[in-house]
């Protein structure tokens, strides 16, 4: 399997809680992480019909009938009387911890149960699909991905192992037939794949709801609706807008982005990196890849204090991505070529007082690092895939 980030991250929350959430998309490998960092646990998968009707009829029986052992509880969503158990079970023995993994798709009902019925007594983490640092280190079963391969086929592990438009194909059929009903969504397919497909020729653009409903047509509000359930598993990114008051008139819509790569290349047709090179949107790709592998390193070394925004004047003065992480903030510009662009370090100079930002990289393809002036520097992505910027 792939080492992940976030391991040591969930055994320090383990140590330290009752309980332990796991979320992140369908297949994004938290079954694989769990049942690897808790060997001994016993495993209930709750979308099986026959364990699901077991928890159903009496979920705090279940929970107790082994209780020295650790459980592993997957799809915990699929079974809402579990949680108000799972919170007796954990005030009978409140001393203990790591007592209960779950794991879970980030789904309205997961999270609304786990904030009413185990406030205080459960700490969440949110596994990516793999970064390139993590995909570089690929064990036997699964081959070691450089990022080119994870820019074009995204960072699902399925995804790598063989042809990455079958799996997500399928992967999108699960998504309409299983996934979007249990959200009260009974979205057309073809509808479905026409918006998705929007989405990723506007891939890295400012979203507009009007102007896409207009083009489907549909209402703004059924583009919002669709939109928020995307957003919720883990689909799409809606990247928010950074601005105060500095005197400049500045973009307040978000950026939409496809957050898997894999999935941004299918909908376009692009199945090689010759049509991935040839493409016209292949340098919102990289930017898009780019912002996903930074964030998704950033989730596990900052998971308290980082969030993520850009910034963009109405002129079009744009940084693609800033770092917020409290006191500190870091601009990212990113660049598919070398990063030569007189304008883009003119930009970032001006730009860092206004945005508050102590440095500034410009991420870029090209091998090595050079200091461009003292709190700006062009680094290649290589350079940055152990870490943030």
């Amino acid at each position: 399997m792939y080492p992940r980030l976030l391991a040591q991250r969930l055994h320090d929350l383990a140590s330290r809680f009752p309980a332990v959430a796991i979320l992140g998309a369908r297949q994004v490998g938290k079954t694989t992480l769990a049942r690897s960092l808790f060997p001994e646990a016993r495993y209930f998968d709750l979308e099986d019909p026959l364990t699901a009707s077991r928890f159903r009829d009496d979920a705090r029986f279940a929970l107790d009938a082994a209780p020295q052992a650790t459980l592993i509880l997957d799809e915990a969503q699929a079974v809402p009387a579990l949680f108000p158990a799972l919170r007796g079970a954990i005030d009978a023995q409140r001393a203990r911890n790591g007592r209960f993994i779950l794991l879970g798709s980030a789904q309205p009902r997961l999270i609304r149960a786990i904030a009413e019925s185990l406030a205080g007594r459960i700490a969440t983490a949110e596994l990516d699909p793999l970064a390139c640092c993590e995909a570089a280190l690929g064990d036997v079963g699964d081959l070691r991905q450089d990022w080119r391969s994870l820019w074009l086929k995204g960072g699902f592990p399925d995804a790598l192992r063989g042809n990455f438009r079958e799996w997500w194909e399928a992967y999108l059929r699960m998504l309409v037939e299983r996934d979007l009903p249990q959200y009260g969504v009974s979205a057309d397919a073809v509808f479905l794949r026409r918006l998705l497909t929007m989405l990723a020729h506007q891939n890295g653009g400012l979203f507009n709801a009007s102007v896409i409903g207009a083009s489907l047509g549909v209402s703004y509000h059924a583009v919002q609706r669709h939109m928020d359930v995307l957003e919720a598993v883990f689909v799409v990114r809606r990247l928010a807008p950074w601005f105060r008051n500095v005197g400049k008139r500045l973009t307040k819509s978000p950026k939409v982005y496809l957050r898997d790569t894999g999935l941004l290349h299918h909908l376009l047709g692009i199945g090689s990196h010759a049509e991935l090179d040839a493409h016209p949107s292949r340098g919102a790709s990289w930017e898009g890849f780019v912002i996903e592998d930074i964030l998704r390193r950033e989730r596990v070394a900052r998971p308290d204090d980082s969030r993520p925004w850009f910034w963009r004047t109405a002129a079009g003065a744009e940084i693609d991505l800033l770092l917020d992480r409290g006191n500190s903030r870091v601009a990212v510009e990113i660049k598919a070529g070398r990063a030569g662009d007189a304008r883009a370090l003119r930009v970032l100079r001006e730009a860092l007082p206004d945005v508050g930002a102590a440095r500034a990289w410009i991420v870029d393809q090209a091998p090595g690092m050079e200091l461009l002036e003292p709190s700006i520097a062009r680094v290649g992505f290589e350079q940055i895939i152990g870490g943030t910027p």
